[in-house]
């Protein structure tokens, strides 16, 4: 033992320290001690407490900790936290929404994945070691690299999710390093009475004519899934799983219409913990909470209760279903693994995942129509911007986000916005996720301007990404766009055997991305909910992807394909697919799908090289524009929004399918050139152009 221990203390000399990405900001010194200067003091001062609190034996319940992992989630791991729970954002600065933190004694260290990190750059002060999620160091390898044998690593489990944990402690205990429960919260210490008190808003009934099905009849369903699997329940931690099987909704997260809860299901019993204090008539009339003593019912307790329960009624269960991690979701806390037998957990996806997913014939005909007011809000908008900046008015980012979010606000059935809009102007528009703040906002002027954005509708949620370029683009950015477009119509054209594989797909949007030897730092495509998240389990499209889940009918799912040129400009273009049943069969028996677009705003003219296009995307293109002027163009003029609809019938032109001999000329050259880059599955494509030709 002695003798392993100090081979690991002669490794961890020898080894290269890892020490992050370079900052923009900050100078970098080879004292370990003090890498980095120029730190915030009031953050730096929020680090040092967090670090004497690891040292106070009363707060960490035994020895004093080496280091803390903050991650960042919630009980339920939601992709968006109320203002109580931010304490990645309290800690380190950061305001995106994906990250993690490690806190020794003598350094700290941040990861967050290629869509933020020049946010997480900018916003970290130079305490921060700053990587990139996915690369050498792991949280694991960088823990190792630091700290000695039997040092103590902690970390609150109700905010990790065990898979997380279980990895993590397997890496550890490998290296004599242990992991241990902290279930006092030591960021939430150092908050006190400064942290926010947690919302607890009112929960509101989602009625039948929007939600398509009783909650009654889902919970049968998914009793149903639950007696296949031989399984005496489950317990249900997502927020939007709770939301979506009771058709409840809440405010309690922002953006998203859910409220902390946790969900007991039984063949016997249906219990709800939440906070008790927002019990209403309305809400135990909804769930037949009046004197509930059969499994038809929902008993109503409060949010704590669940620990007492899961201890006490595991005593009668053989098996319960406990979510594992499946694409977006990450699954069940550590907490809830720790307070379960071991022997009666059953590890699996879901299966309220695969039943929200996809929706029925009412979910369906909402999200469209949601989609057409969204098409209205977003024409209102983009014209009057067009006009007032031709007419020299000054247009920032936030106050563009404003008018958009504004603009949303006064459709029918809307429930605000689905995630923070972001306006993106010249540079800004090369990073991914940027998200405009006081601090980084700028004047519109003549450029490139990405704007990405969504809606919550009582009937649905929308997501949508446009580009459009205020004055002469160049003809490299036309280019560009043609490209990005091309992508989305390549996409949005398919029709596939039902069990095609998402990732299977990506090419398809990326192809011409990668023929000018590029790529975007984020997936093609992901599944988006009905009045719920607007990212969803379990459609993901992404060639690094390893799901086995294939579409089916009533899916709707994002296509998002891009191009950002760092320090220059961006480009993505973004709509919300339906999968629909062709009502043909493959020849192996299996269903033909194909994809229906759903979101209705015009994309930008003067951005499309409309001699790129081969025949096909052409007919896509003037019948998308067809739909446009159909649904939007009547709302529009139902509702006397002239200016917007003569811009939106502007943007929507006719393109002619016809081929003339420049055009054959000059595509037929792209067509070599890509072929000369894009390899194999790209020939298929540019071969098939010919063939129109």
């Amino acid at each position: 033992m002695a003798l392993v221990i100090l081979l690991a203390i002669v490794g961890r000399t020898v080894a290269n320290e890892f020490q992050g990405i370079r900052r923009s900001k900050c100078q970098q010194s080879r004292d370990r001690t003090q890498i980095y200067e120029g730190v915030d003091n009031v953050l730096m001062k929020r680090l040092q407490a967090l670090r004497t609190e690891m040292r106070t034996r009363t707060s960490t319940q035994s020895a004093e900790l080496d280091a803390y992992i903050v991650p960042m989630y919630d009980e339920h791991q939601s992709q968006y936290l109320m203002e109580s729970d931010q304490r990645i954002r309290f800690l380190t600065g950061f305001s995106g929404t994906a990250g993690e933190a490690v806190v020794l004694m003598r350094s700290a260290a941040f990861w967050t994945d290629e869509r933020f990190l020049d946010q997480a750059d900018q916003e970290l002060n130079c305490a921060w070691r700053l990587f990139r999620t996915g690369e050498r160091p792991s949280v694991a390898e960088y823990l190792l690299s630091e700290l000695t044998p039997e040092a103590r690593v902690g970390a609150d489990p109700q905010l990790i999710p065990h898979p997380m944990w279980k990895a993590l402690e397997t890496d550890l205990t490998a290296d004599y390093i242990r992991l241990v429960h902290i279930n006092r919260n030591l960021v939430d210490m150092v908050w006190g009475s400064r942290r926010p008190a947690p919302r607890s808003g009112a929960i509101k009934v989602h009625p039948v004519r929007f939600a398509g099905e009783r909650w009654d009849s889902k919970v049968a369903r998914l009793r149903a899934n639950l007696t296949a699997l031989r399984c005496d329940g489950m317990i249900v931690t997502s927020l939007t799983e709770v939301a979506y099987l009771l058709n409840l909704r809440g405010s309690d997260i922002p953006h998203v219409p859910v409220f902390k809860a946790y969900l007991l299901v039984t063949h016997r019993e249906l219990i709800l913990y939440t906070n008790t204090s927002r019990e209403t008539l309305g809400l135990k009339n909804h769930l037949k909470a009046h004197s509930c003593h059969n499994e038809n019912c929902v008993q109503l307790r409060e949010y704590g209760d669940v620990w007492r329960d899961l201890r006490t009624l595991a005593q009668h269960w053989h098996r319960l279903l406990v979510p594992s991690a499946v694409v977006f979701d990450t699954g069940a806390s550590e907490a809830i693994h720790a307070t379960l037998p071991r022997n009666i957990v059953f590890e699996r996806p879901s299966p309220i995942i695969f039943l929200r997913a996809q929706k029925n014939q009412v979910e369906r005909q909402g999200m469209r129509q949601a989609h057409i007011r969204d098409g209205v809000a977003m024409c209102e908008v983009l014209s009057r911007m067009e006009e007032r900046f031709i007419a020299g008015d000054h247009i920032t980012e936030l106050s563009l986000a404003r008018e958009i979010d504004q603009a949303r606000k006064t459709q029918n059935n809307s429930e605000g916005v689905a995630f923070p809009t972001s306006v993106a102007y010249g540079v800004h528009s090369s990073r991914p996720n940027y998200t405009p703040s006081n601090r980084t906002n700028v004047e519109l002027s003549e450029g490139m301007v990405l704007i990405d954005s969504g809606g919550q509708y009582e009937d649905g949620t929308t997501e949508v990404s446009r580009t459009l370029h205020l004055g002469e683009p160049t003809a490299e950015q036309i280019r560009a766009y043609t490209n990005v477009l091309i992508g989305m119509i390549r996409l949005s054209m398919l029709t596939f055997p039902e069990n095609l594989k998402p990732a299977e797909l990506d090419a398809l949007a990326r192809g011409p991305v990668w023929g000018s030897m590029n790529d975007y730092p984020h997936g093609t495509g992901h599944g988006i909910g009905s009045y719920s998240a607007v990212r969803e389990s379990p459609i993901s499209i992404s060639y690094t992807a390893k799901q086995r889940f294939t579409f089916k009918e009533g899916y709707f799912f994002s296509n998002e394909p891009g191009y950002y040129k760092t320090g220059a400009f961006g480009i993505r273009l973004e709509n919300v697919l339906e999968v629909v049943d062709t009502g043909k069969m493959h020849p192996t028996g299996h269903k033909f799908l194909a994809f229906q677009d759903v979101t209705l705003v015009p994309f930008e003219w003067k951005l499309i090289d409309r001699t790129l296009l081969s025949v096909p995307e052409k007919k896509w293109l003037n019948d998308y524009n067809s739909r446009i002027r159909q649904y939007v163009g009547s709302e529009l003029k139902r509702k006397h929004k002239m200016d917007a609809f003569y811009w939106m019938m502007n943007k929507t032109r006719h393109v002619p399918e016809y081929v003339t001999e420049a055009e054959y000329n000059g595509a037929a050259k792209l067509h070599r050139d890509r072929v000369s880059i894009a390899g194999a599955l790209t020939i298929v494509f540019l071969l098939g152009r010919f063939v129109y030709y």
